[in-house]
């Protein structure tokens, strides 16, 4: 019987603010290294990704701020968890990057929301909340629990667990 290999290094599911996601082992530890770090620098670090491309290995850490981020906070990010990576992290990987999470990215856990109030948003809603299974809203506000959403003249509350998928809306 043939078994498929799999490297530890790649395989480790986390809770994070009560959300499952699938981060490695690698990831995680970078994460935990990063963290107090990035905070300290007034930012959040939103995930960190250990991948394997083509015969490369990538540790990529994803940092946000209310307003977004420019290039020199990448740059000084990296700067300043470099070294506590080569001391400390278990692997090293061929690249190192830090990234903004993109535009797209969906909102997925408390900080997002916090991060984006004001901002508007696409939703989808697992069942309907005030007769809507989605709907395009403003989140007004956020707090670990909760979040509220206002649609026109409607105000919808809901747990982050009725929640499908949020995105941000994106206009130029």
């Amino acid at each position: 019987m043939d078994e498929e290999w799999v490297d530890p290094a790649l395989s480790f599911v986390m809770k994070s603010e009560g959300f499952m996601s699938v981060r490695s082992r690698v990831a995680q530890q970078a994460f935990d290294l990063a963290l107090p770090v990035v905070e300290e620098m007034g930012l959040d670090l939103v995930d960190a990704e250990y991948k394997k491309e083509g015969s490369y290995y990538f540790l990529r850490l994803f940092i946000d701020k209310k307003g977004g981020i420019a290039i020199e906070d990448c740059e000084n990010v990296s700067r300043a968890v470099d070294p506590v990576f080569d001391k400390q992290l278990h692997e090293s990987p061929d690249y190192f990057e830090v990234s903004s999470p993109g535009l797209t990215r969906p909102l997925v856990t408390p900080s997002d929301f916090l991060r984006h109030e004001g901002e508007e948003v696409e939703v989808t809603f697992y069942c309907a909340v005030n007769g809507k299974k989605n709907l395009t809203g403003i989140i007004s506000a956020a707090s670990p629990e909760a979040v509220v959403f206002v649609s026109g003249e409607e105000k919808f509350e809901v747990t982050y667990e009725q929640i499908a998928s949020a995105k941000r809306t994106i206009t130029f």
